[in-house]
């Protein structure tokens, strides 16, 4: 079977890790690479382009990963569809509704698909409490409690132009937390009656909001008490989401939701799991749970007909709708 053919746009942080993990696969052949910037070491078969256009017209591409800023993710996925290319989208899949729609409309009026990155549904503690809900294994939900306490400092906001900036980046719900949101959603569904307050009480030099609190529910009528902030001192203090239901309590902890912290359930004993050293770590500050190499997979399966999409885009733009959702009901 042939390889399937992937181009990236955008050569951060993000970008470099979906190069690797395509270059890793077996099955995948990275043909180019589109950034703004000249990139200096260069890698032998790869085409570099500065003009995205200019890549989908010259380069036989199947796969285009929009790895570019939270902004430009709407006008390179619906650029990348028009020319016939399957996009993988880093999140947030866009930073409103409206641009995810169109999106949507892009992919369907060209027949191809949107990938949406949500790495962290492929965590072992994730899929072990789907599995979980999945079987009813905890009976009616009562609570669910989120706790999202991380650590970004000015150097994080200095390494790019775009961080902080409130119509560029769209907020720390769409930047750093739309992850953890997307576990909520995945596993509870949609949510309604949000109630929320948000501050900026340690990052002065940006446009948006460092913590907050959110009381919602889900549609069945479970409590969600949703809680985050960048303010963490030093480093990263966790990611984690507490459920409390009829048979049972269970919580996914750690930084990033990489370990079973608790669990007490009628009749089941999910395993232990404890997995470590593999958040995306950037040095002077570390991300979420890095599994690009199982959505690299996951698209090669997908289009293959061996697999199904981890999470399509109507799911990436439900969770921009519980963001946006979060932000106007917030004071």
């Amino acid at each position: 079977m042939n390889k399937i053919k992937f181009g990236v746009v955008g050569f951060g942080n993000i970008g470099k890790r979906h190069v690797q993990h395509i270059l890793n696969n077996e099955e995948a052949q990275l043909v180019a690479i589109c950034d703004e910037k000249s990139i200096e070491e260069k890698i032998d078969g790869v085409h570099y382009f500065t003009s995205l256009e200019t890549m989908l017209q010259e380069e036989n591409i199947d796969v285009v990963n929009v790895c570019t800023p939270n902004y430009l993710h709407h006008a390179h996925t619906i650029l990348s569809l028009q020319y016939k290319k399957h996009v993988v989208c880093e999140k947030p899949m866009a930073i409103s509704v409206a641009q995810c729609n169109e999106m949507i409309e892009a992919a369907t009026e060209n027949a191809k698909t949107i990938f949406v990155v949500k790495q962290n549904r492929f965590n072992e503690p994730v899929q072990q409490v789907k599995k979980l809900m999945n079987e009813n294994g905890l009976g009616n939900i009562y609570f669910i409690n989120v706790n999202c306490f991380w650590n970004r400092n000015e150097y994080y906001y200095n390494e790019s132009n775009w961080r902080g900036k409130k119509h560029l980046d769209g907020g720390c719900l769409f930047t750093q937390f739309s992850h953890f949101i997307d576990i909520l959603y995945y596993l509870f569904g949609e949510i309604k009656n949000v109630k929320g307050l948000m501050k900026n009480f340690n990052h002065a030099y940006t446009e948006v909001e460092d913590s907050g609190s959110f009381v919602m529910e889900t549609t069945q009528g479970a409590i969600v008490n949703f809680n985050f902030s960048t303010c963490s001192f030093e480093k990263n203090m966790e990611g984690a989401i507490t459920v409390l239901g009829e048979y049972g309590t269970v919580k996914i902890g750690g930084q990033y939701l990489n370990t079973i912290e608790y669990q007490h359930i009628k009749a089941v004993q999910l395993p232990e799991i404890n997995i470590v050293a593999k958040s995306n770590d950037y040095g002077k500050y570390q991300g979420s749970m890095s599994n690009h190499d199982k959505i690299i997979s996951n698209v090669i399966n997908t289009l293959q007909g061996k697999d199904t999409i981890m999470t399509n885009a109507t799911e990436g733009m439900q969770v921009v709708k519980i963001i946006e959702e979060m932000y106007s009901k917030s004071s």
